[in-house]
């Protein structure tokens, strides 16, 4: 990890769904993790039931390389080695660190890639 925006990053043990509800201003439920309300409606990402339909998601987050909202560089040398790869990403920040969601048939494709980008993904939550 010799570039000041490498990061160690864990892959997070729930997997998320993430929603557009167009019309909403709040969701129904309190089940949410992260909302985002827009002009063209709500998105909400929330925790993806084993028994779900629909895309799951997977997510890695960087509280072991938690920074300040002045370091330049930190999300953009997460998903920029996955836009190469052509991999999609959903963002989700915090004051300290960014939960990066990955389509969840891609997770371990997305940790190579980040680990051959010089982070460090500590997997013990990735499932096969």
């Amino acid at each position: 990890m010799s570039s000041p925006t490498a990061q160690r990053l864990s892959v997070v043990p729930s997997a998320f769904a993430v929603e557009h509800l167009p019309h909403a201003t709040f969701p129904d439920d309190d089940e949410w993790i992260a909302l985002v309300r827009a002009p063209e409606g709500l998105t909400v990402v929330r925790e993806a039931w084993p028994s779900g339909s629909g895309e799951r998601w997977i997510g890695l987050y960087g509280a072991a390389s938690a920074h300040g909202l002045d370091a330049p560089g930190m999300l953009a040398a997460v998903v920029g080695p996955l836009a190469e790869a052509a991999i999609p990403v959903f963002v989700a920040s915090t004051f300290h660190a960014d939960l990066v969601l990955v389509p969840e048939p891609r997770a371990g494709e997305a940790v190579a890639v980040l680990e051959g980008a010089g982070h460090r993904v500590d997997t013990k939550h990735l499932r096969s």
